[in-house]
């Protein structure tokens, strides 16, 4: 059986680990655009804030594709996937057959059309390629201009931070972390870090780029040094969408990942995923989830049967020392409890837990993600327990049981 994966970040690692779960001897391809030994994108912040060593950036262990018998093409480029012909092109015009394909191309940065843009040196914020170039030009005291206060540009606000920069944060949003959090704690994060020295020029965007100058629409001019542009991301579903298979702002996928086309699957950030909490489908950009849909496509790709099902939205980030963590749905009935530094949001709809916001205190959070992708029903739970310290005393008798022992009646 010839394996072919595209990609070499979480989702691809996942699918050989569910491949190697079943077939031992199958032969597995890993192509890349990056040259890279698969690593942790999370970490490139940490990579620039000199917290951690480009060695400890691995994902997995440096003899991980020796061991697992990968055959690893990396820096090179896939730029056609033929499902007549059962291959994948490279931009050199190598083909490389498949029985089966894995489509773990991720996501690439968003940059909207802004004017004057064009002229201007800027930076995009992804990849490890993308944090090397903005650390060979960062210097103390030089002034940035994040345009973005999402997970990716605050993220680059810490790191610069520890590099000396002065930075201003610009976003349309009236918030920051509008994807994860509400307004009361986005104002709770935003005046910590703040207090870090970081600015936000927020309810606004950048009207004209001149070289060194960002004019905004509120009117507000702002002068910088280096640029970052971190707007968002979209999904890599070219290859899919040229070959004929399903794309709607994702790739789709069945509940075992395979796509539209024929022995070909699809994982992580570049799929719509079905959100458990919400009970829809949407883009679930999360590293833990696109490892587990990678690893349940790895073992239907060696003709098993599995179904990912549980998957809920969920980030768990810090920013200068202050951690968050949040998950599922927002939408229900709300129980709010805040300190100066703590914050916690509850959500419950239809006698379930289906979302929380934790800042500051955020231990236990895993009790409450485990609830909300079991779909705990809160009849024979202490809501009390739930509220103020979740505990395994806050369940009933028999589910006590079956979590600690895996007995059910």
């Amino acid at each position: 059986m010839n394996y072919v994966i595209i990609g070499n970040s979480a989702a691809a690692i996942g699918t050989v680990a569910g491949i190697r779960e079943f077939d031992s001897t199958g032969n597995i391809t890993i192509i890349s655009d990056e040259k890279y030994h698969t690593y942790s994108r999370p970490l490139i912040s940490y990579w620039l804030e000199g917290r951690v060593s480009e060695k400890n950036m691995m994902y997995r262990p440096a003899d991980f594709y020796e061991k697992n018998g990968v055959t690893p093409v990396l820096g090179r480029k896939v730029t056609k996937i033929d499902p007549q012909k059962k291959c994948v092109v490279l931009e050199d015009g190598l083909q490389v057959q498949y029985d089966k394909l894995m489509v773990a191309t991720g996501s690439k940065p968003f940059v909207p059309p802004m004017n004057g843009l064009e002229n201007v040196h800027y930076h995009t914020f992804m990849d490890f390629d993308s944090a090397k170039a903005i650390k060979s030009e960062v210097k103390d005291g030089m002034k940035v201009l994040i345009i973005g206060a999402g997970l990716i540009g605050l993220k680059a606000a810490e790191a610069l931070a520890a590099n000396g920069a002065k930075i201003t944060v610009v976003d349309m949003a009236d918030r920051i972390l509008p994807s994860i959090l509400d307004n009361r704690a986005g104002v709770k994060m935003q005046k910590y870090i703040e207090s870090h020295g970081v600015k936000f020029i927020l309810g606004t965007s950048a009207e004209e780029f001149t070289e060194r100058t960002a004019r905004l629409k509120n009117g507000v001019s702002v002068d910088f040094d280096m640029l970052i542009v971190a707007v968002g991301v979209r999904p890599n579903t070219e290859l899919v969408a040229d070959a004929g298979g399903k794309v709607d702002r994702g790739i789709i996928t069945d509940m075992t990942q395979k796509t539209s086309l024929d022995d070909v699957y699809a994982a992580g950030d570049c799929t719509v995923s079905y959100d458990a909490s919400s009970d829809t489908n949407r883009i679930l950009a999360l590293l833990p989830n696109a490892y587990m849909q990678g690893e349940v496509a790895g073992r239907n790709m060696a003709g098993r049967e599995f179904r990912y099902v549980n998957a809920i939205p969920m980030n768990a980030i810090g920013f200068f020392g202050l951690h968050i963590i949040s998950a599922g749905s927002y939408d229900g009935e709300e129980y709010v409890e805040e300190t100066e530094n703590t914050y916690k949001k509850l959500v419950f709809r239809e006698n379930r837990l289906v979302g929380y916001i934790l800042i500051g205190d955020v231990k236990r959070a895993g009790i409450y993600t485990s609830m909300i992708k079991e779909r705990i029903d809160l009849g024979d739970v202490d809501i009390e327990l739930l509220k103020e310290k979740p505990q395994m005393m806050m369940f009933g008798k028999a589910r006590r049981l079956e979590k600690l022992g895996g007995i059910t009646k």
